[in-house]
């Protein structure tokens, strides 16, 4: 993780918020190049997902609505995490997050205290070298008994008391869990007392369904139809974590598609939907390797949730959920049907039946996949030592390369323009020529400074598939050379041939 932070920074792709002020924990700046990726990311599920289907359409909520929407959705007395916070350091911590076990003497039973460790990946081997730590401190001989680890949610007053804060190592540290809402609270008007208060959405979805009749008559929709929206959420996270993966503010895109109250109707339309974004996560450049699917069991759903499967991806920090595939029922619309008191049942001309629509909830997260993408394109190797046509070193043998491999769809900056040398005229014009020609249909990159070799580096951790040299034979013969980032072969090629080459890369025609 600490490469991919560091490159991020290095390359302009995101930058810690307020970073001149040391920093907000939470919050993120995305740079020059990041902003491309988010913004190549949005437009490829929107013309896939909404454009390329004649039963989605668009809808952009506001972030701010009416607090009677969250009270009605069970936001505002459910929407919460059990926390704890550690008397000493005043650090607050997910109590879900946070596990424990007790560490005792296989043998006799002796119990010797217990350690605790922040999940991840690596959780079990890092709780069992405290524990081995914690036998050599007590001088004990013999073999500890297994671990059983568990979250702070299942651990009563006397757990509590041996527990040891994670933040000083402390037993007896550690408050009790309780619930903390995770909405952002503000107020609308001039004055601020309880009377005006309003929530940051902590989700996308609620803006669709309040929408749901608004969107279907107009649209003049039949079920199953879907409504699609990307746009900001907010959630006061106890403990941010992860770089982007969890974050305070973030950008979901989603679909709540509506079906039939059919009790066979969900099934296969939550199958559909799962092997969609399955397949469409592949198709912008997702390692298979890297991913898998978590279904959910009956325990770990939503009240009135029929299904749930996430599809996951492994991070550098273990594998975790990406985007999710939800079989909400009718749950929100009756909701808000009951607290509004407006109908939201859909009337079927087929059937001549009035009912409440069913929901299938596709939702991904624009960040976690954005660092996913980045998760897979990362790849160091060995340069090898190749040259360019006219002779000019591409770059020094055995040096590391790291770059970016990128989707060319998903690239930041499609193809970099290169002139050979800056001091003659005619090559500077010919190069700023293609440049701007380039320019009109792609986000391309102009360097002119150091060698050929290092442009080319730069270009490999921007994550640029292209870089186009033009040489001293471009003037004579009107060719150019066009560089591959992953394997650096290059291929020489007329000038005219560079659009419909680039075309086919990127956009595959």
């Amino acid at each position: 993780m600490e490469e991919l932070v560091a490159l991020c920074k290095r390359r302009g792709f995101v930058f810690q918020s307020s970073e001149i002020y040391n920093g907000f924990a939470g919050f993120f700046d995305y740079g020059p190049l990041g902003v491309e990726i988010k913004k190549n990311i949005k437009d490829l599920w929107w013309r896939d997902v909404v454009r390329r289907r004649d039963d989605i359409v668009g809808l952009d909520s506001s972030i701010i609505g009416s607090p009677k929407i969250w009270e009605a959705s069970g936001h505002v007395a459910g929407f919460s995490d059990p926390m704890v916070d550690c008397r000493e350091s005043k650090l607050r911590y997910r109590a879900d997050q946070v596990f424990w076990a007790r560490v005792a003497l296989a043998e006799t039973g002796e119990v010797l205290g217990a350690v605790s460790v922040m999940e991840s990946g690596t959780m079990e081997a890092e709780a069992q070298a405290a524990a081995d730590k914690m036998k050599r401190k007590a001088a004990k001989q013999g073999a500890l008994a297994p671990l059983d680890l568990k979250d702070l949610t299942q651990a009563t007053a006397e757990d509590l008391s041996i527990i040891p804060s994670p933040a000083t190592g402390n037993p007896g540290t550690l408050t009790a869990p309780r619930d903390f809402n995770l909405m952002f609270q503000t107020a609308v008007g001039a004055t601020v007392d309880g009377s005006n208060a309003a929530y940051l959405r902590p989700e996308t979805a609620q803006g669709i369904f309040t929408n749901f009749k608004n969107v279907q008559q107009t649209a003049r929709a039949k079920i199953p139809f879907g409504i699609a929206q990307i746009g900001k959420a907010f959630r006061n996270e106890i403990t941010p974590r992860n770089f982007i993966f969890r974050s305070r503010e973030f950008e979901q895109m989603e679909v709540e598609y509506f079906i039939s109250d059919d009790d066979d109707a969900w099934r296969g339309e939550h199958q559909a939907w799962l092997d969609f974004s399955w397949q469409w996560l592949l198709s912008i450049g997702l390692r298979e390797e890297l991913m898998g699917r978590d279904v959910h069991e009956a325990h770990k759903l939503a009240h009135y949730a029929r299904a749930c499967t996430d599809i996951t991806f492994r991070f550098p920090f273990g594998q975790s959920e990406l985007q999710g595939v939800a079989a909400r029922g009718a749950y929100d619309l009756t909701q808000h049907q009951e607290a509004s008191g407006k109908g939201m049942e859909y009337f079927d001309e087929a059937t001549k039946r009035k009912y409440v629509p069913h929901v299938i909830e596709p939702s991904l997260g624009v960040d976690r996949l954005f660092l996913a993408l980045l998760t897979s394109a990362y790849h160091e190797d060995e340069a090898s030592s190749a040259r360019h046509l006219n002779g000019a070193c591409l770059h020094v043998g055995g040096e590391k390369r790291t770059l970016l491999r990128f989707h060319p769809a998903i690239a930041p900056i499609k193809v970099a323009v290169f002139p050979l040398v800056k001091n003659k005229p005619e090559l500077m014009a010919k190069a700023e020529g293609l440049y701007k020609q380039l320019s009109m249909r792609y986000n391309c990159f102009w360097d002119v400074a150091g060698a050929i070799g290092r442009r080319y580096r730069r270009m490999d951790e921007a994550g640029t598939p292209f870089c186009i040299t033009v040489d001293f034979d471009t003037l004579e013969d009107d060719t150019v050379t066009v560089r591959d980032r992953d394997s650096t072969e290059q291929v020489r090629m007329p000038m005219a041939d560079v659009i419909p080459y680039l075309d086919k890369a990127v956009h595959g025609y």
